[in-house]
């Protein structure tokens, strides 16, 4: 057995003693894989353990990778997303995670616009005080929400965000309860994703309701 498929079935273990404590079908959880540092060879293992959602943080890195791979793989958009990079990611990515900004909204509404499609989208929430984390503010989520749901080449499909870099789990449970929160405010069309929970804390987002985990770490072991 592969260390990857080794790991695979690790994390599925662990995904489902958590749902069934918690009376949740295991199979309405989605497991991104987080490929960002991660070679093209090792994403082919990932693939033929039978994987198919892949996520990558940054274009530059993806463009030379998604060439090289099977051509059903659903590839979502995780990283900080600048508006000049928005015409290669459109169309390319089953879903990007990272709407946060009004301007960000209009650029992928207008290259969506001029490629006759409809992009699926998350809206990412900032859940923590650290200066490099992106996201809208709680408070303005819902705003944001409701501008994105009002444009014609943009599919709003839940929310994304990243817990605060801790030890203490009370303040990771209460960012993804948070999250939950807005989540739950939002109309039933636009709450198909709870984007929440990476490789040290996707137990505990699941607890909170998370229906789709971003696991890089625990599946490729740690980048160098």
């Amino acid at each position: 057995m592969s260390t990857i498929q080794a790991n695979l079935f690790a994390l599925q273990e662990r995904i489902e003693s958590v749902c069934q404590r918690i009376g949740r079908d295991p199979q309405s959880v989605r497991l991104v894989a987080v490929s960002k540092g991660v070679p093209v060879e090792r994403i082919r293992e990932a693939y033929a353990c039978g994987l198919r959602a892949f996520g990558e943080n940054y274009w530059q890195e993806a463009r030379e990778k998604l060439p090289l791979l099977p051509p059903d793989i659903e590839w979502h958009f995780i990283g900080h997303l600048q508006t000049n990079k928005v015409k290669y990611v459109v169309g390319r990515f089953h879903l990007l995670h990272v709407v946060d900004r009004v301007s960000l909204m209009q650029e992928i509404q207008r290259v969506a616009s001029n490629k006759g499609m409809v992009q699926p989208v998350l809206i990412e929430v900032r859940l923590s005080d650290e200066a490099t984390r992106a996201g809208v503010l709680p408070e303005q989520t819902l705003a944001l929400a409701e501008a994105v749901s009002q444009q014609p080449n943009l599919s709003l499909q839940g929310l994304m965000g990243i817990a605060p870099l801790t030890t203490d789990e009370s303040r990771i449970r209460q960012a993804f309860r948070t999250l939950r929160q807005l989540f739950e405010q939002l109309p039933e069309p636009h709450r198909r994703w709870l984007s929440m929970g990476m490789s040290h804390d996707f137990e505990i987002a699941l607890e909170e309701g998370s229906n789709l985990l971003r696991i890089g770490t625990a599946l490729f072991g740690a980048r160098t």
